[in-house]
């Protein structure tokens, strides 16, 4: 029969329920935003009572808009079945044993197949979600001030702002405050996004493990057999039918609402 796969029990615990994963950043953008435009709103219809200021409220209502779209609605979430990626416009859903890899660029992008069966080996398409973004650049400069921040340790000069002090030429000296703090991780955002692509990478790789050992252990229980439909009976509770989902994209009418029904209030008040 063969054993359960560790990567079940850890995928198990992991996942026991759903992990949203989105920008900080954006969420704080979103906030400020809404409660200006509230108050701006407000202000407008007390005092408000010309043609610029029906032209003032569409323009907040579009921008507002625009903010919940590209602020408010990006994420990922990951739950027992799989992984969804909400971009600005369109929401995409594929089941963890159906992801490939997951890695970063300028966005973090899920690398999906597509395909069923042998016949689909080969065919991936990539999911770029805009809720995580990844500069190179900025790793970039982090590793190299923490690269001369470690050769200044190593050479004996104390870097600005360090505490620490030399003894002996350098040996068994303190690396001091400032030289500890250099050498840590490149930044809060690029930290968090190769979190990020490890937690999901490991939902895919433990689910992809599952797959494998369900498969074996059906095989082996009854060869003759044909395999069931709800694959959960034959191997052990493994939620076959969520974590095999191919990948599906649909496009948000709420997200294509917030920007349309603005703008045409827009139009309708400028053309008044």
């Amino acid at each position: 029969m063969g054993s359960v796969p560790v990567g079940r029990k850890k995928r198990a615990d992991a996942t026991s329920g759903p992990q949203t994963f989105r920008s900080p950043t954006a969420v704080i953008v979103w906030w400020v935003w809404l409660l200006f435009a509230v108050a701006n709103l407000i202000d407008l219809a007390v005092q408000g009572r010309d043609h610029l200021a029906l032209v003032a409220a569409g323009i907040l209502l579009l921008v507002t808009g625009g903010a919940y779209v590209t602020a408010q609605r990006p994420r990922i979430i990951a739950d027992k079945s799989g992984v969804t990626v909400v971009n600005p416009l369109r929401d995409h859903h594929v089941g963890w044993a159906r992801v490939s890899q997951v890695d970063v660029s300028d966005l973090l992008r899920v690398h999906c197949d597509q395909g069923q069966g042998d016949l689909g080996q080969g065919r991936t398409r990539v999911i770029h979600a805009w809720s995580v973004q990844y500069s190179r650049r900025r790793k970039f400069t982090a590793e190299a001030k923490a690269r001369r921040a470690a050769a200044r340790a190593d050479s004996g000069r104390p870097s600005i702002g360090s505490f620490g002090m030399s003894r002996y030429g350098g040996v068994g000296r303190d690396v001091g405050y400032g030289a500890s703090a250099a050498s840590q991780a490149p930044s809060s955002a690029e930290a968090d996004a190769e979190r990020i692509v490890r937690t999901l990478s490991e939902y895919a790789n433990a689910a992809r493990a599952e797959k494998v050992w369900a498969d074996g252990t059906v095989e082996i229980a009854a060869p003759a057999t044909p395999a069931p439909q709800d694959a959960s009976n034959a191997a052990g509770g493994l939620p076959v039918s969520g974590w095999l989902d191919p990948l599906t994209s649909t496009w948000s009418r709420t997200a294509i609402l917030a920007l349309i029904v603005p703008a045409l209030l827009l139009l309708i008040a400028c053309l008044v």
